[in-house]
C-alpha cells in the first residue's frame, strides 16, 4: 500500500502532520503531541521546529505553555490535507481493505468532508462506485463513525448506474461533479467524463 512515508523521510513528521490535519482546528503543546504520536520528545521537538520553519505550523504562547497549530495559509495546505485524508481514517481503511470490499472503480470524498465541514442536506461525504460488498463497507463506515462521533453520508452505485446517471445529467450526480472532491481510488478525469452512450 502506498503511504505518505514513501516520500516523507521522517516517520515522526508524518505522525505529527496526520495528528494536525485530522484535527485541523485543534492546538497542542509538545507533551500532548509526544503522547499522541507515541514518539520520543526530542524527535517531536526537532520535527516541530522544522514544520514551524517551513510555515506549515504556527505557535502561540498561552500562559506558560507553547501551543502549535496548523497554518491554514500555508501554500500547500490543501494538497497536504488531501494527501492525509487518503492516508488516515476511512481513506486508509478503504485502501487497506479494498479487496474485501469487492471490485471498486472509484472512491470519492467530498471536499467538505476532507475539510471537516458539515455537508448540506442531500449531499454526500463519500461516493463509492463499483461492485461493492455492502456489508463489509457498512462495517468500515460504522467503525469510522464511532471514531469521528458523527454520521457519514455515503452513496454506492454500480459502474453502469453511475455512467447512466452521468449521461442523464442526474441532479444528484451533477451536484457531486460540480463540488470540490478528493479521489481516494480512481482517476479524477475518468470519474468526471461523460462517456457517449453505448448503442
Amino acid at each position: 500500500m502506498n503511504k505518505l512515508q514513501d516520500f516523507m523521510i521522517s516517520r515522526v513528521r508524518v505522525k505529527i502532520l496526520e495528528l494536525f490535519f485530522t484535527n485541523p482546528d485543534e492546538m497542542y503543546y509538545v507533551r500532548e503531541i509526544t503522547r499522541k504520536a507515541k514518539e520520543e520528545i526530542n524527535a517531536v521537538r526537532r520535527e516541530l521546529d522544522r514544520l514551524l520553519g517551513a510555515g506549515i505550523l504556527k505557535s502561540e504562547q498561552r500562559g506558560n505553555r507553547l501551543y502549535y497549530l496548523l497554518n491554514k495559509r500555508y501554500f500547500f495546505y490543501q494538497e497536504l490535507q488531501q494527501m492525509i485524508s487518503k492516508n488516515t481514517g476511512i481513506g486508509r481503511k478503504i485502501r487497506r481493505y479494498r479487496r474485501k470490499l469487492g471490485s471498486i472503480k472509484y472512491v470519492m470524498f467530498a471536499g467538505r468532508f476532507v475539510r471537516k465541514k458539515p455537508v448540506a442536506q442531500g449531499q454526500v461525504d463519500m461516493l463509492i462506485i463499483g461492485d461493492v460488498v455492502l456489508a463489509e463497507l457498512s462495517n468500515l463506515i460504522k467503525q469510522e463513525e464511532s471514531e469521528l462521533g458523527r454520521e457519514i453520508n455515503y452513496a454506492v452505485f454500480s459502474e453502469e448506474e453511475f455512467e447512466f446517471r452521468k449521461q442523464r445529467r442526474d441532479p444528484f450526480i451533477m451536484d457531486v461533479l460540480y463540488e470540490s472532491r478528493v479521489m481516494v481510488i480512481g482517476n479524477e478525469d475518468d470519474f468526471a467524463e461523460r462517456k457517449p452512450p453505448t448503442v
